[in-house]
């Protein structure tokens, strides 16, 4: 055998160990190479009469992540590139042999007559877990790091070699569409109460205990090849059965609004491979997986928030002539909620922190925001006392700006007024080195303004975190006209040291993933005001993707924020800058009935104290009209809402405020929530095509006014063809 990515080796009893150890990665993944060697490997095992079994475990801290997601990238632009050549019917063939490739190696392995066993430690994912399913016994070590799962979904995928139909012979069948539909990571001994594995060890032990059981057992096979096998939840089309189906129906509806082509074949695949043989069963699967693979939603989310994620967080706007930034001691101005937040994912990225506040009662506040989500995860089994306590200790509070100095980095986080950030910045120069790179945590003042205080505005660089900070991942970077390269990749080093994705922009009022969140609130905000009724402006809002409906968002954010923020933009800019509907909204929520959100328990919903959150009665009094529910047309409501999102993402795209498509999109996704199967706000106008949303945008400006005309850049595209991304290959390639 000519293994490059494994090591094989046979015991005195005649027991395999296949070690998975890909050179110059720091994760196995599954690739063609990959591939290719297992099957070398399964031939030996199955032909070797000298071998019993074999195990197979990895030589890295981790089992593996799973396939390497760019190989079926590939596929999906082989086929593209055949149909072009030799004509869909040959292409598509060749799609789908090239596809299931790997379930067909799987069950190759599993039925070569010789039992194969996975020792597993750390994470073991996707089509690495469909490998550990294949074998005919799993150990899993009791380490907290150990998780298994199916998490294609999140990528616009499902489990395709295998996994839906192993999974739904091994758990109820309620149970197993639950797992994939939410693609969690499940630590060992809830996967082995699912019946996930077999058994939980200690690391140490998880190999020699697969060993003895392959030598118990050298004639073990798959409980699905028993013809005396029964399904977990009985037949399909059986009493019991029937009572899994309409309601699994009605959840995926509910938990899809039907956008997730993925989630509806795993239904299907699940569905139709229960009532046939295992090998019938995965060449069903297999159809759906070809199918799924080559929709726009997949090939989105693949794009945006594997490989675009990816990009960004190994430091694709990282200046490369800047050498890396030897970060060890961050100070923080403000311990608020925010800065209390940013001194929490600094100290637990392992960085000394400096908490600095007016006085020591409002710094030790803000390092006890820490002590209680350590104290959190602890009560959940995820952290030790032994980790809060080092946490904890990496953290200073102090009252003194002294204090700051030899910090690499300080991060001011406190009110958003250009005044008061002045004088912190004034202050925290007086003692800090002339290397020292000073951030600014702020969600809508120019950074270029607030430099101006700076007397090292090349030092001086915007970093906008989201609330709350602990769940968030993206941030913001801001570069105002004279921050310096430095800066900007000792930001970049930052946010990767505390294991978030950044986008860099450019400095304009709102930035760029506010600018947009700010248009979907407001959309809803003048819906509302149109006579929309308050629920269905929220169903529209979640029918179209977004994780909660603008007025609910509203309420998470702060009303009395986006009424503060309203003024201030008239203030600056001029009447024409904001919609007399909507400031006549924020004025009677928050001036003349005091509902300010979630934070008040009074907001565009009511928050009692026990049970769900409902809408405000009172909304209906606020407007003059209300529209007949029936007469209304559900799909418009839901293109002004992400209409509205992506023009904005285009219009910042024009304005230089964002550069790269990948940032956009990414920012949209995990910033605030834009519709994921799209790929994000640029994704979105390039699947539907320059030209279509064009014609999109102008409908709706006719209907509902002048916000929803269509800027230079987008006509231009509609003429010409272009999209963002095409755009951007062109201009990388040049």
């Amino acid at each position: 055998m000519n293994l490059v990515n494994f090591r094989f080796e046979t015991d005195a009893d005649g027991i395999a160990t296949l070690t998975w150890d890909m050179p110059e990665r720091s994760m196995n993944v599954i690739t063609p190479q990959v591939m290719e060697e297992l099957n070398q490997v399964v031939d030996r095992v199955a032909s070797d009469e000298a071998i019993k079994g074999c195990v197979i475990v990895s030589g890295k801290e981790s089992f593996s992540g799973g396939a390497d997601l760019t190989m079926l990238q590939g596929l999906r632009d082989l086929y593209v590139g055949l149909a072009k050549e030799q004509g869909e019917q040959i292409a598509m063939q060749r799609f789908f042999d090239e596809s299931r490739k790997l379930s067909l190696l799987y069950r190759k392995l599993e039925t070569c007559g010789k039992p194969f066993a996975a020792a597993v430690h750390g994470v073991c994912l996707g089509g690495a877990f469909e490998l550990a399913l294949s074998c005919q016994l799993r150990v899993v070590s009791d380490d907290p790091s150990t998780r298994v799962g199916l998490p294609e979904i999140k990528v616009g995928l499902f489990p395709g070699a295998g996994g839906t139909q192993r999974v739904a012979r091994l758990m109820q069948t309620g149970d197993a569409l639950q797992m994939m539909f939410k693609g969690d990571q499940i630590k060992a001994l809830p996967a082995r109460n699912m019946g996930l594995v077999h058994a939980v060890l200690p690391r140490d032990q998880i190999v020699a205990a697969a060993k003895e059981w392959l030598k118990a057992n050298p004639q073990a096979k798959q409980p699905w090849e028993d013809p005396k096998f029964k399904l977990p939840s009985n037949k399909v089309h059986s009493p019991a059965g029937m009572q899994i189906w309409p309601p699994a129906n009605a959840i995926y509806r509910r938990e899809t609004n039907d956008n997730y082509p993925a989630a509806r074949a795993i239904l299907s695949a699940v569905y139709e491979g229960l009532q046939l043989s295992m090998d019938l069963a995965l060449k069903v699967e297999s159809r759906y997986f070809a199918k799924i693979l080559r929709t726009k939603e997949a090939a989105s989310m693949i794009r945006s928030l594997f490989v675009s994620m990816q990009e960004l967080n190994k430091g694709a706007r990282r200046p490369a002539e800047v050498p890396p930034s030897k970060l060890k001691k961050v100070g923080i101005v403000g311990a608020g909620f925010m800065g209390a937040g940013v001194a929490y994912v600094t100290a637990l990225a392992g960085l000394d922190v400096v908490l600095v506040d007016r006085d020591m009662e409002a710094a030790e506040k803000g390092k006890a925001y820490s002590h209680k989500l350590v104290s959190d995860q602890i009560m959940k089994g995820r952290a030790k006392t032994a980790d809060r306590d080092a946490l904890l200790g990496r953290i200073k509070p102090s009252a003194d700006y002294a204090d700051l100095k030899g910090c690499d980095l300080v991060i001011e986080a406190v009110f958003e007024d250009p005044k008061v950030k002045a004088e912190v910045i004034a202050k925290v120069e007086a003692v800090v080195g002339p290397k020292t790179i000073f951030g600014s945590n702020t969600s809508t003042l120019p950074i270029t303004g607030l430099a101006s205080h700076s007397q090292r505005p090349k030092n001086f660089v915007g970093i906008h975190f989201f609330s709350p900070v602990e769940k968030m991942l993206l941030v913001e970077i801001i570069k105002a006209k004279k921050t310096g390269d430095k800066a900007l990749a000792m930001a970049l080093d930052y946010v990767r040291a505390i294991k978030k994705t950044p986008i860099v922009v450019n400095d304009v009022r709102g930035f760029y993933a506010n600018r947009c969140v700010g248009n979907y609130i407001r959309e809803g905000h003048l819906m509302l005001m149109e006579g929309v009724p308050p629920a269905m402006i929220e169903a529209a809002g979640k029918q179209a993707g977004m994780p909660v409906g603008p007025l609910s968002l509203n309420d998470e954010v702060a009303v009395d924020l986006a009424w503060k923020v309203l003024k201030a933009t008239k203030a600056q800019l001029g009447e024409a800058s904001v919609d007399l509907a909507q400031e006549k909204l924020l004025s009677d929520m928050v001036e003349k009935h005091g509902r300010l959100g979630r934070k008040n328990k009074k907001g565009f919903y009511d928050y009692p104290e026990a049970g769900p959150k409902r809408l405000w009665p009172g909304l209906a009094e606020l407007t003059a009209s209300r529209l007949e529910p029936e007469l209304i047309d559900m799909a418009e409501l839901k293109h002004r809402l992400l209409v509205t999102q992506a023009l904005e993402a285009a219009k910042t795209y024009e304005e230089g405020v964002v550069t790269d498509p990948r940032e956009a999109d990414v920012g949209s996704i995990i910033g605030f929530g834009f519709a994921p199967y799209s790929g994000g706000t640029l994704s979105y106008i390039d699947n539907m095509g320059a030209a279509a949303f064009v014609k999109l945008c102008e409908s709706l400006a006719k209907k509902h006014g002048e916000r929803f005309k269509p800027n230079r850049l987008l006509k231009r595209m509609a003429k010409t063809g272009e999209s963002f991304y095409g755009s951007a290959e062109k201009k990388a390639a040049a």
